[in-house]
């Protein structure tokens, strides 16, 4: 069985094209802008609109730009990122800057949720549905389910649903003292209505990061959280400090 001399394989075309597209980004673009049509652009840089698409979506997958309905396409604001390792462990706020509530209604949940909770099949939970924005765009959205008996005290609020609703839940959870939390991180397709929320199509590849909570020796509420995979990257332990550049230049403060 022979060998592949990967030295010898010439790079693709539209591959050295994306190094160059990219460069011209740092040099000559702001986060935001819009880049111009395919033919201009593939008349500057001398290759055919096919090379120029290939080089494009690889940019777009690595999340330099973004492709976005009735603008055109643009270049991408920083990744957001996305902690999880054992950093500070807290209950999510009622209040929060990346994080806004939306809707909470009170139904069953799918089956895996009931099981990863220990509440009986179709019992219902309260189910808060957080967005998540970083320059104007949604990244992420959030489904947190908690069970009645996390949040015992919330019958006594007069706020039936939305975004209110969603902030009394959350407010409630922090009477219960956290234990801890664990969190699981996996790629996975956008489905139909979080494809709607992220400006996908559906389909598209997202960072799934289910979070369990623990209070009183059980897991008092389950968080299920779906980013961008193109705007979004994972830290582990502190990111503070850390630079990340798109060249091979790497800085830490």
């Amino acid at each position: 069985m022979g060998t592949t001399q990967l030295e010898a394989v010439p790079e693709p075309k539209y591959w050295h094209l994306k190094t160059v597209l990219s460069e011209a980004l740092d040099s000559e673009f702001s986060v935001g802008e819009i880049l111009p049509n395919e033919r201009d652009l593939a008349a500057r840089f001398g290759v055919a609109r096919a090379t120029l698409r290939q080089a494009l979506e690889q940019l777009e997958l690595e999340g330099r730009l973004q492709r976005r309905r009735g603008v055109g396409t643009t270049v991408a604001p920083p990744r957001v990122g996305v902690a999880v390792g054992a950093g500070q462990q807290t209950w999510p706020e009622a209040e929060d800057d990346a994080w806004q509530p939306v809707d909470c209604v009170q139904a069953a949940p799918p089956a895996a949720v009931s099981a990863a909770l220990e509440t009986a099949s179709g019992e219902p939970l309260h189910t808060v549905r957080r967005i998540r924005t970083s320059h104007g765009q949604h990244v992420a959205t959030e489904l947190l389910y908690v069970p009645a008996v996390s949040v015992p005290d919330l019958s006594a609020i007069d706020a039936p649903s939305g975004a209110a609703r969603a902030r009394a839940v959350l407010r409630e959870l922090q009477h219960l003292t956290l234990e801890g939390q664990d969190r699981a991180v996996e790629l996975g397709s956008a489905r139909a209505d979080d494809a709607r929320e992220l400006d996908r199509l559906p389909g598209a590849p997202v960072l799934v990061v289910t979070t369990r909570y623990f209070a009183a020796g059980r897991t008092a509420a389950l968080s299920v959280a779906t980013y961008r995979a193109d705007t979004c990257r994972l830290t582990f332990g502190d990111p503070a400090g850390v630079e990340i550049h798109h060249d091979s230049e790497r800085q830490a403060s």
